[in-house]
């Protein structure tokens, strides 16, 4: 009886034994994982960890024997190589978690690239030359999750040059009051002493903001009127506000200019847009336009096929200004293409080699009644060819045919393929620039969200305007989807089970394997 007595005591003291030993395991990975989310041997890991020990001391003085037989004894011979492993899993657990809680490394899978900044979004972060802070006003009615991920993007991007941090107005509303606050859910950005805010929070917007706070200077394009152009402000398919209002959005500011009335060029233009004018350019026109351009200023030309003008038998100042001196020939036809369904709607095939063109690869675009263009014969001067035809497509010289709907090819006097829709061209020493298209309803309201015709004529402004890191920088089409993110206990659940449950786990059964 007494001998049973003993032997219940002794297996009770094994079993209290073990769990004071599974005690001191959690309690040792619950301080590791408190050390890990607060980034610091914080109390509540300390508590943890004097609860491992105790336990674990509890352990050692309840079943000292089985301590000494596990270390010395044939459960050392057998689980000794079993513990390694198992701690040599636990440390690589703890490491993988560690590196992947204080990296924020991404891989970004969409189609569209939606979690990605652009190119050059990047290489803005990475020229800052001075540092930028990003204050976020946020109330808790405003989600905050996409701009917390756009600012981390732009933070780890700019090489310790971007900071940011969320601010709740409703608890401190002093400092969205100082800061101009008006809409819940804004973005102020700091250099110095200069700020920008935006209200809509996007790649777009952002970078924008962060490039108006560096070059505060004001970016005046020009467009001119007074011969029959459409409206560039009217919401209409033939205005162009659609354009505008991204121009407005990239830092322009868009001003109608009536050199008839004015007899002059506003000193603070940088680009002037000549688009669709229905009657031609006087001769004193072409000549302030000239001396805009000699001076360094940048020019967007944007003529219809004559056929389709008033311009009638009348003499085009502007377009023998361009032949004579830019080498920039307009062709006196209009483009069929037998690619496309309506016959004149010319549809570009391939692109230039030009910064202008260069993301436009594999993206169309299409131009609704178009005229070509070619190069003259001054070899000094070498404009780029930004766009051209379908192999199915010429330049049409019958205009009485085409009104006939008798229209084909005639090789003595039509214009064959390649035909070029759009120069570009730069005069090195004055940095003048200058783009030439052959149609001007390419970028109208009408058509300029389809296929690549917004891209083709915003990066052609932004080069024009000497704004190379502008170009590409538009607004991404995204795909919509439906993504439900974990909460927080969530997460919290899946990293304690991570590095705590798995490695306890493997504990637990390399104890039982041995005994």
């Amino acid at each position: 009886m007494l001998f049973r007595s003993v032997e219940i005591m002794k297996t009770n003291k094994t079993k209290y034994s073990q769990i004071a030993l599974i005690i001191a395991a959690v309690a040792a990975v619950a301080s590791l994982v408190f050390t890990i989310i607060y980034s610091g041997f914080t109390l509540a890991s300390q508590i943890c960890l004097g609860v491992g020990v105790v336990a674990l001391a509890v352990s050692i003085l309840l079943d000292p024997e089985d301590m000494r037989a596990f270390f010395s004894g044939r459960q050392a011979k057998y689980g000794t190589n079993m513990l390694l492993s198992t701690l040599a899993v636990l440390a690589i657990l703890v490491v993988v978690n560690l590196i992947g809680y204080h990296n924020d490394i991404r891989w970004d899978l969409t189609a569209d690239k939606t979690n990605s900044l652009s190119p050059e979004t990047l290489n803005v972060l990475k020229s800052l030359d001075q540092p930028v802070t990003a204050q976020a006003y946020f109330t808790s009615l405003t989600s905050k999750e996409n701009a917390e991920t756009l600012l981390r993007n732009y933070s780890n991007a700019a090489r310790g040059k971007f900071s940011y941090e969320f601010i709740d107005p409703n608890e401190n509303p002093l400092a969205a009051n100082e800061a101009g606050i008006t809409r819940d859910g804004s973005i102020v950005l700091k250099a110095g002493d200069a700020q920008e805010i935006i209200t809509t929070v996007n790649e777009q917007q952002l970078t924008s903001a962060l490039l108006r706070l560096l070059s505060p200077e004001e970016k005046v394009i020009y467009v001119l009127t007074g011969h029959g152009e459409p409206s560039f402000d009217a919401y209409e398919d033939a205005s162009y506000a659609y354009a505008v209002r991204e121009l407005t959005t990239k830092t322009y500011t868009i001003n109608e200019l009536n050199l008839l009335a004015t007899n002059k060029v506003p000193e603070d233009a940088k680009v002037i847009i000549i688009a669709g004018p229905q009657k031609p350019l006087s001769e004193d026109e072409v000549t302030l336009l000239k001396a805009f351009v000699d001076n360094g200023g940048g020019l967007i030309v944007m003529l219809e096929p004559t056929a389709l003008t008033q311009f009638g038998d009348s003499p085009d100042p502007l377009a023998t200004w361009l032949a004579d001196e830019w080498n920039i020939q307009y062709e006196d036809d209009l483009i069929i293409d037998l690619t496309s369904q309506s016959g004149t709607l010319a549809v570009v095939e391939r692109y230039g080699n030009h910064a202008i063109t260069t993301s436009l690869t594999g993206m169309t675009a299409v131009f609704p009644t178009s005229r070509s263009l070619n190069t003259g014969t001054d070899s000094s001067i070498t404009p780029t060819a930004l766009a051209y035809t379908s192999a199915n497509a010429w330049g049409e010289t019958d205009m009485e045919a085409l009104l006939n709907n008798s229209a084909t090819y005639d090789a003595d006097s039509d214009h064959a393929v390649p035909l070029a829709l759009a120069f570009a061209v730069e005069d090195s020493s004055t940095g003048s620039r200058i783009v030439a298209f052959g149609d001007s309803e390419f970028a109208n309201n009408a058509m300029y969200q389809y296929y690549g015709n917004a891209d083709l004529f915003l990066n052609s402004v932004d080069w024009v305007a000497k704004q190379d890191q502008l170009i590409n920088l538009t607004a991404k089409s995204t795909t919509e989807r439906t993504l439900v993110t974990p909460n927080k206990a969530v997460q919290n659940a899946i990293l304690f089970g991570s590095v705590a449950v798995i490695p306890l786990a493997i504990i637990i059964a390399d104890r039982k394997s041995v005994v």
